[in-house]
């Protein structure tokens, strides 16, 4: 069995961003050279997401109001976890959005249903993040 292990970095420039990692995560693959097994992508931050969905812009802004409206990000106040940070709400939202993806690789490639693919959701953003990509098989 064969293992690989990459950190990909984001910089997300606004506090809120969803990025369609999608391209950086094949290319993973493709320098693994893995053609049966299991492929693992989670986010490094507590703040962060990696999900899998649709890559629509309707849909993200769907997500974006729905997330507000679960985890608000004002009045700061509102959250204990508040003091040194205002963040309370990236948590939250992290969360909810989940942590981490696992996919199937099948004859090396992603074995993907239709329209999926993978993003990672910064939260709380405007500073250097990152995402594990682990692969493992034949």
């Amino acid at each position: 069995m064969k293992s690989y292990k990459k950190e990909l970095w984001f910089n997300a420039t606004r506090r809120r961003e969803l990025i369609n990692i999608t391209p950086e995560v094949e290319q993973c693959l493709a320098e693994s050279g893995i053609k049966e097994g299991l492929l693992l992508c989670n986010a490094m931050h507590i703040t962060a997401s990696v999900f899998i969905n649709d890559d629509e812009s309707g849909l993200h802004s769907d997500f974006e109001v729905w997330l507000e409206k679960l985890a608000p990000e004002k009045p700061h106040s509102q959250y204990k976890h508040n003091g040194f940070e205002d963040n309370a709400d990236a948590h939250l939202k992290r969360t909810i959005m989940g942590r981490e993806v696992v996919v199937a690789v099948t004859d090396g490639k992603l074995d993907f249903g239709p329209w999926e693919q993978i993003f990672y959701g910064e939260f709380d953003g405007k500073r250097k993040k990152r995402v594990l990509v682990k692969i493992i098989g034949e």
